[in-house]
């Protein structure tokens, strides 16, 4: 029996990188799609190594290398959001590398009802008093975050220190960034965020 020639193998290898690289746009779940670009890329690069086809051979090294990344940040992910349980304790604290820090005296006003949106709090030391809701926030806690989740684009309540206090201040734009570098920030967030709309739901409405 003759065996395959090598050059029709590599030609099929090629053929292969192609069919995945068509496969990718049928997929609906991000990681199976970058699975199939980086075996894609594995195959591009027997080809082109092969085939000495330099240019097709440095850009698929460098796809690779990406995709891997974001295949592994994607596990990453969902690994995270499969053990956060409803248990475990939220962590706030990444706001602090983020976030301007503002050193509050007791009895101060941080924010009244009424005013604009410009940030979140992530609350360091001390306590606040949410005024004509009956809530006090720990520290080691975030508050302020519900503006950036509707279109009122104001606050709806005012915000009391009750001690002297510690804030570190985080802009929308920074919130943003600190979400998509910080996966367990974001499912933190999300999770308090999720909590209080449920509370504020459940609650009897006044007439």
């Amino acid at each position: 029996m003759e065996s395959i020639p090598t050059q029709y193998i590599i030609e099929a290898i090629g053929w292969l990188a192609v069919a995945f690289k068509l496969a990718t746009f049928q997929m609906n779940s991000m990681i199976w799609l970058r699975v199939l670009v980086i075996l894609s890329s594995i195959c591009f690069i027997i080809y082109g190594a092969v085939f000495q086809i330099w240019p097709l051979l440095a850009i698929e090294v460098i796809l690779l290398g990406l995709n891997a990344y974001r295949l592994y940040e994607l596990i990453a992910l969902r690994r995270l959001v499969t053990h956060m349980t409803d248990e475990s304790e939220a962590d706030f604290s990444a706001a602090m590398a983020y976030g301007k820090r503002r050193d509050i005296k007791a009895g101060d006003v941080l924010f009244e009802k009424g005013d604009p949106v410009d940030s979140l709090y992530y609350l360091a030391e001390g306590a606040v008093e949410i005024e004509g809701q009956d809530v006090t926030v720990p520290a080691g806690n975030i508050f302020g975050e519900m503006a950036f989740f509707n279109n009122s684009a104001v606050r709806m309540a005012t915000v009391r220190c009750i001690e002297e206090t510690v804030v570190y201040e985080v802009n929308e734009k920074r919130f943003t960034r600190l979400q998509y570098e910080d996966p367990k920030f974001a499912m933190s967030v999300m999770r308090l965020v999720t909590k209080r709309l449920v509370a504020n739901a459940a609650q009897p409405q006044k007439t």
